[in-house]
């Protein structure tokens, strides 16, 4: 690699041009004898002042999200009754159950299908998937609505270029995030996409009688995330059962801890719990 290929991959990495840096050869690239002795060249690329000093107004415009969130008057004004908090706990402990019901009945006619195919005994095979992902087929789409006016004014807030696509059905409300800033807006490991949620959710439940589940998502980021989580349940299950040793997981939504739960439930061999308080609530795979 010359220097002109390292100034390039540099550049790349720090998106800025050959016009924003400052660069110093450290060391010149050198072929070597037939190979022998090669080396790659090696170059320091230092943003300029000026660039370096729009690089941190930029960064620290998106690191005051939480500052911006917290100003909101939805944010400082919205109270969430007990009654709603109830109907929230009911909620997801019935979703729960019917993931379990609808997983038996999947396995059930799985190991049916194989026996008939094979005409013999059932081989080892992998864990089955479950998913929670929403059923959206009976969701309609609407050009108004309250969710929409606080997104858009997040958004705005934070200087982010999305697009809304809101759809309604009985108490469930959701949002499909689109345009060049969708990266942002999802958040390290869903993080900003989740906390926006959570205020949606306030937003829209502040008036409401019935609880209203709010959900948002950005460029199939939940289904993409479940099946990571699905993934590293199994994965996990299966290093427990091999070392007997427990293993705590990093702290989770009540979402993901779900999926997890959802995932080992029917597992022979090892079991879940959950452990601590939100947001620092984890889930612990240990041997039954």
């Amino acid at each position: 690699m010359d220097v002109d290929t390292a100034v390039d991959l540099a550049l790349k990495e720090l998106k800025l041009t050959r016009e924003d840096v400052d660069v110093e050869v450290l060391e010149e690239s050198s072929s070597g004898f037939l190979g022998i002795g090669s080396k790659l060249a090696r170059v320091r690329v230092t943003a300029k002042e000026d660039v370096a000093d729009n690089s941190r107004k930029e960064k620290a415009k998106f690191d005051d999200i939480d500052r911006i969130l917290a100003d909101l008057p939805e944010n400082r004004e919205i109270e969430v009754p007990d009654e709603i908090r109830e109907d929230y706990d009911r909620f997801e402990q019935e979703e729960l159950e019917d993931a379990r019901a609808s997983e038996s009945a999947r396995a059930a006619e799985r190991k049916n299908r194989k026996d008939r195919k094979r005409g013999k005994s059932r081989r080892r095979q992998s864990r089955p998937q479950v998913s929670l992902m929403f059923d959206l087929s009976d969701l309609e789409p609407v050009e108004e609505h309250p969710v929409k006016d606080f997104l858009q004014e997040v958004t705005k807030e934070m200087g982010l270029d999305l697009d809304f696509q809101v759809k309604v059905g009985k108490n469930f409300v959701h949002v499909d995030i689109s345009g060049k800033d969708t990266g942002t807006i999802i958040g390290k490991r869903g993080q900003t996409l989740d906390s926006i949620q959570y205020l949606a959710g306030l937003v829209v439940n502040k008036d409401s009688e019935e609880y209203i589940r709010v959900v948002l998502d950005a460029e199939n980021y939940r289904a993409k995330r479940e099946q990571t989580l699905i993934d590293l349940a199994n994965r996990l299950a299966g290093k427990v059962e091999r070392t007997e040793r427990s293993i705590t997981l990093e702290p989770m939504n009540p979402y993901e801890r779900k999926v997890i739960h959802a995932t080992l439930q029917n597992h022979p061999r090892v079991k879940t719990r959950s452990e601590g308080k939100d947001p620092y609530r984890r889930v612990i795979i240990e041997l039954k």
